[in-house]
């Protein structure tokens, strides 16, 4: 699927999709579900999130 097709099948343009990928733009929850299901694919599977610096556990 090209970048483009992924973008008309979510309602946004491909300059999102591309900032998606490159790390530039995190999706709204509305949108993340969007692509997902494009992929039929839970959205845990298409995205992750590590929260950085999180303070260790004694």
């Amino acid at each position: 699927m090209t970048q483009q097709e992924l973008a008309d099948k979510t309602g946004v343009t491909r300059q999102t999709i591309v900032a998606i990928e490159n790390e530039k733009y995190f999706p709204t929850l509305e949108l993340a579900f969007r692509i997902a299901l494009v992929f039929n694919t839970p959205l845990e599977e298409v995205f992750s999130f590590q929260i950085e610096d999180e303070p260790k556990k004694n």
